[in-house]
């Protein structure tokens, strides 16, 4: 089996209120999408929105929204420069998110902050100076010496 991933969808509870969100506080292009889901290209992983009634029903798990607060993991958006991670997510924060954690040096050697969509899903904005994004956004370990 590959290791890959080819999808990341999300549940939320207002399509239109987390479209506006993902387009306006992380500057996304919508490619496709339903009535009741909505996808972007992101680089290589097609990621999605779905309207959680319908997501639930679709998956068979149940019709009622999960609950908010840490869920045991968070996606990450990874930037080119340390600046960066300060304008992704004051762009989050206008776009009404909520800022868990301030960007702050990081124990790996980064710079990070974490913030919650509008359906509590935990983001992590990120610097990494051990990783390379390509010009086609590929996210490069750089080898360890």
């Amino acid at each position: 089996m590959d290791k890959r991933l080819g999808t990341l969808t999300l549940g939320v509870r207002d399509l239109a209120r987390a479209r506006r969100f993902y387009e306006a506080g992380l500057g996304w292009t919508r490619d496709g999408g339903e009535s009741d889901i909505a996808f972007y290209q992101l680089n290589g992983l097609v990621f999605g929105l779905y309207e959680w009634t319908a997501f639930a029903e679709h998956a068979g798990a149940g019709a009622a929204p999960a609950a908010t607060g840490s869920r045991g993991f968070s996606l990450g958006y990874c930037t080119r420069t340390r600046a960066e991670v300060d304008d992704v997510m004051a762009r989050a924060a206008a776009a009404g998110g909520a800022v868990n954690v301030q960007p702050r040096d990081a124990f790996w050697g980064g710079y990070n902050g974490y913030f919650t969509d509008l359906d509590g899903h935990l983001w992590e904005v990120a610097w990494n100076p051990h990783l390379t994004i390509t010009g086609r956004g590929e996210h490069l370990m750089k080898p360890a010496h």
